[in-house]
């Protein structure tokens, strides 16, 4: 697996971002936390950009571990890598015995090693066995899913997560087949699904299998239930004048993020009240309006760029006890 096809999503608008929290020049080292490691493009470009800093990165997925470890070997012990799902960073936190951290990066979604690699089964353009399993050491894989799961929750996943309008139709067919044989790898998911779609739905969108295997992707990796833990918690581990950015590919993990920048940069005084308590003050301030998107020179770079979405916060207070 050749590392240089991996480009970093947005990596400057990242990285300028996150400057003015890492540029420090106080005595006490400034703590980056990478959540999503991947192959570690921005982690390496998070150290060589901020020489002071100290980068703790996580990754559910070993062999990520293992890539990013021979990459990141050059900058010694300011690296620390973790195997952890990353609403774990509480615990990896406290474990490293780091109270407040000054940067959070997010980079949401399939790592290009994991697309790239084509027994991982993350890809509708090859045959694979059907596995989506981030961490391949724990959880249920997304053949499973299609063969155990009831039809009207594989509808849900379908329609919640891939946002796919064609899910009765598309379940109705998965159903019947497993019966006849248990789905085990993805070109005949492919081909049922292309099987079973009206021709207007076909015409739309790129390829047709899309949507589910981006469902089943989320639905195999909890991907959105571990996100509602995760923001909130990374929100709580910044120090002031600490600085978040997460990048989003799915317009339901980006309504997420949102949702979570915009509770904390709202202030949440009962009406009327002449003056407003430091506890009921804003402790975010967003540093990007709405969501920002890759530039087209980007997107024509870089094709997984185009769905990328990309917000910012400061924590501008601390939590009153």
């Amino acid at each position: 697996m050749s590392q240089t096809r991996h480009v970093p999503v947005m990596l400057q608008r990242c990285l300028d971002l996150l400057a003015p929290a890492l540029e420090v020049t106080s005595p006490q080292q400034p703590v980056v936390v990478d959540c999503t490691l991947g192959l570690g493009g921005h982690s390496e470009a998070l150290l060589a950009a901020f020489p002071s800093a100290r980068l703790i990165a996580l990754d559910r997925d070993k062999e990520a571990l293992r890539l990013s470890g021979q990459r990141l070997a050059p900058y010694g012990d300011r690296a620390t890598l973790v195997h952890a799902v990353y609403d774990e960073l509480p615990e990896v936190l406290a474990r490293l015995g780091v109270a407040k951290v000054q940067g959070i990066l997010f980079d949401l979604g399939v790592s290009s090693m994991q697309l790239d690699d084509a027994d991982r089964g993350f890809a509708y353009a090859q045959d694979a066995p059907l596995d989506m399993r981030m961490d391949q050491t724990t959880g249920i894989s997304a053949a499973e899913v299609l063969n155990t799961y009831p039809p009207g929750e594989l509808v849900r996943i379908l329609r919640a997560y891939g946002e796919e309008k064609q899910a009765k139709r598309i379940v109705s067919a998965i159903v019947r087949e497993r019966e006849k044989e248990p789905f085990s790898n993805s070109a005949r998911l492919v081909e049922l699904i292309r099987d079973s779609l009206p021709q207007a739905a076909k015409r739309t969108g790129g390829n047709p299998a899309k949507r589910t295997f981006q469902a089943l992707r989320i639905e195999v990796n909890g991907e959105l239930s571990v996100l509602e833990r995760a923001i909130p918690a990374a929100v709580e581990a910044l120090a002031v004048g600490g600085r978040i950015a997460v990048l989003s590919y799915h317009s339901l993990e980006d309504r997420l993020v949102k949702q979570v920048f915009a509770a904390g940069a709202a202030n949440t005084a009962p009406p009327g009240l002449p003056v407003v308590p430091e506890r009921y003050q804003p402790r975010l301030k967003l540093l990007t309006r709405g969501a920002e998107l890759p530039t087209e020179e980007e997107v024509a770079e870089n094709r997984r760029a185009a769905p990328a979405r990309l917000r910012g916060a400061q924590r501008i207070r601390e939590e009153e006890r």
